[in-house]
């Protein structure tokens, strides 16, 4: 229960409820008992006035004293029948109290989690599966509730009706009771063992769910991968094989499981025949009355359903266990990024890299190394370098999706981390390298920075991105939906409806990670075109392998194998013959060598 105390600050959320939950079942079973006492009253009553009844034979009192004895069972047979519909109110009050609040819970605990999800870093996010996380927000919630819902409700019932059997069992006769409670340290024992059994299986299983999520999670993200290298068959086999693993491990649970039932029947079955042979030798000393014997017979009949539901609750109690522990494990994971002073004022977009080293968490490579940079504000810098050179990184630094792993970051003078990141990254647009667009039309796509973005300038910044007419061509122009991930677009049509959702935005900083490599060269030029006037007065960091791209900026600074080589303007770099003049004059000869071809092609 050590995982699940996790919970106790909901329960006391929600203890109205909870206490009204009690409350009623309590009552509910109350008025489930007593009609046991009344069969007993019945029946002794039979027992006893039955040999009356045939001594008044042929007289005409036995009329009269038939009409007494069938309204008196008429009497107790209608308050039978009234404790069972109050029994039934009661259960349904049961209902609308427990189950309403395991849906509560539940509901607070999936926010509670996404809300976490979101204040991680990236960092947790390179280690952790898609599918994994899924998991522990759906199944493994769902799991949590099964236990704060119907496994609280059946155990509470069954309580209850231990507590009130047990009470009135004491009050008729304590010899005849502890026969009927002798099965239950076998029971006990039972449950202990099978309980272990389920637990260690539980979180096979629910470890077995999650590598099925994430499998399936990722063979739909790259449908067209597979299908490109023609590969469904073995996905379908490797997917088989990962369910075949996990029915193996719920049979293997169902096996454990199943152990309760023909086990509680066979004690529930005991505790019958020793209440009919001690409660015979009771009737034959006169300590007890025939009715007691049916009584008890009841009261067995009536610990038979709790305690059968005993072994399902105890399942789900230990699956819940098993989950809420899952969920625990991320719930406990917290943020590197410390939160400093949370500096909130007005940004004039001044960056200053002071000796700054990076290494992502987790791996052992440097991949930024004593980067010295200042951009002042409404300058625009360009950074240029291969692939692998550590460009990226740097926009991630800036957006503080990591801290340096030595050095400072300063932002107008201020240390990053000491910014209320919020206010930063509103003031900031960023236009990622890995294009991400979420499922849903192309204005909504455009407008996810900017929610109260109007028409106008919604098109505006698609012209600004060239994606306008693209869009227009669609037959919903920009209520077209896209598919997952922004499947619908080409690879050069998603990075412009990316710069067209920072744009909108219209940020006094704005940082394009090489967010231009997908389209071709001519349609880079009427971009940047377009960006020359965006970009007037706005602190720009523009990031690329195209020496074309670093045109815009007033400097540029080259970047190798992590370090700054080179800076100054592009002039200058020229005149000193380089790393980027080397880099353009190679990209020079592949665009001439681009155009041969098309012109050979078209000949």
């Amino acid at each position: 229960m050590g995982a699940l105390s996790h919970l106790n600050k909901y329960f006391w959320k929600y203890k109205w409820l909870l206490f009204l939950g009690i409350l009623f079942t309590f009552c509910s079973n109350f008025f489930g008992v007593v009609p046991a006492q009344l069969v007993r009253y019945a029946l002794d009553l039979v027992t006893e006035t039955i040999d009356v009844y045939f001594l008044f034979k042929q007289f005409s009192l036995q009329g009269a004293f038939y009409e007494v004895f069938a309204a008196t069972l008429f009497f107790y047979g209608g308050l039978i029948i009234l404790m069972a519909l109050i029994k039934g109110v009661f259960l349904f009050l049961v209902r609308q109290t427990l189950i309403v609040m395991s849906r509560h819970i539940e509901y607070d605990m999936k926010n509670e989690i996404y809300a976490h999800y979101q204040t991680l870093p990236m960092s947790f996010y390179r280690k952790q599966n898609t599918g994994d996380l899924m998991a522990r927000i759906s199944e493994d919630v769902s799991k949590v509730r099964m236990y704060v819902g119907p496994s609280m409700m059946y155990g509470l019932n069954l309580i209850c009706v231990f507590v009130l059997v047990i009470y009135y069992m004491w009050h008729v006769n304590q010899t005849l009771m502890w026969y009927v409670l002798l099965p239950l340290p076998i029971l006990s024992l039972s449950i202990y063992y099978v309980n272990s059994l389920v637990l260690r299986k539980s979180e096979e299983i629910q470890a077995g769910l999650s590598t099925i999520s994430t499998f399936a999670q990722e063979a739909f993200s790259g449908i067209r991968v597979l299908k490109s290298f023609v590969r469904e068959k073995e996905s379908v086999q490797a997917f088989a094989d990962a369910s075949a693993n996990y029915r193996k491990k719920s049979l293997d649970l169902v096996k454990v499981d199943s152990l309760f039932t023909p086990l509680i029947s066979l004690l529930v079955g005991f505790s019958t025949l020793l209440v009919v042979y001690v409660g015979s030798q009771e009737v034959m000393a006169g300590r007890i009355s025939i009715g007691n014997i049916t009584e008890f017979i009841m009261y067995v009949f009536m610990l038979t359903w709790p305690v059968t539901a005993l072994g399902w609750t105890s399942s789900q109690i230990q699956r819940a266990a098993a989950s809420q522990g899952r969920i625990n494990e991320f719930l406990q994971v917290k943020s590197e990024l410390l939160v400093g002073k949370q500096i909130r004022q007005k940004i004039q977009g001044r960056w200053t890299f002071e000796h700054v080293d990076f290494t992502y968490p987790g791996t052992d490579r440097t991949v930024l190394r004593d980067i010295d940079l200042e951009i002042e504000p409404g300058e625009s810098v360009a950074l240029l370098g291969t692939t692998g050179s550590g460009k990226s990184s740097i926009a991630a630094l800036m957006a503080r999706f990591y801290d340096p792993t030595a050095g400072r970051i300063l932002l107008d003078g201020i240390e990053l981390k000491d910014w209320d990141m919020e206010l930063v990254r509103t003031n900031l647009g960023f236009v990622p390298q890995d294009v991400f667009l979420f499922s849903t039309s192309i204005a909504e796509n455009i407008r996810f920075g900017q929610a109260d973005l109007n028409q106008a300038d919604l098109e505006q910044a698609a012209k600004y991105a060239d994606v306008y007419d693209n869009i227009m061509e669609f037959p919903d122009r920009f209520n077209t939906i896209l598919g997952e991930r922004g499947v619908t677009l080409s690879g050069g049509q998603k990075q412009r409806v990316s710069l067209a959702r920072a744009l909108a935005k219209n940020p006094g900083m704005l940082v394009l990670d090489d967010c231009l490599s997908a389209v071709d060269t001519h349609t880079e030029h009427k971009i940047l075109n377009h960006l020359k006037h965006i970009m007037e007065g706005k602190t720009c960091l523009i990031i690329s392998h195209r020496v074309s791209s670093a045109k815009l900026a007033k400097r540029i600074f080259v970047l190798h194998e992590g370090r700054i080589v080179e800076h100054g303007t592009h002039t200058t770099l020229m005149k000193k013959k380089g790393s980027y003049y080397e880099l353009y004059q190679q990209q020079l000869n592949q665009e001439k060598q681009d155009l041969e071809q098309v012109s050979t092609q078209s000949n």
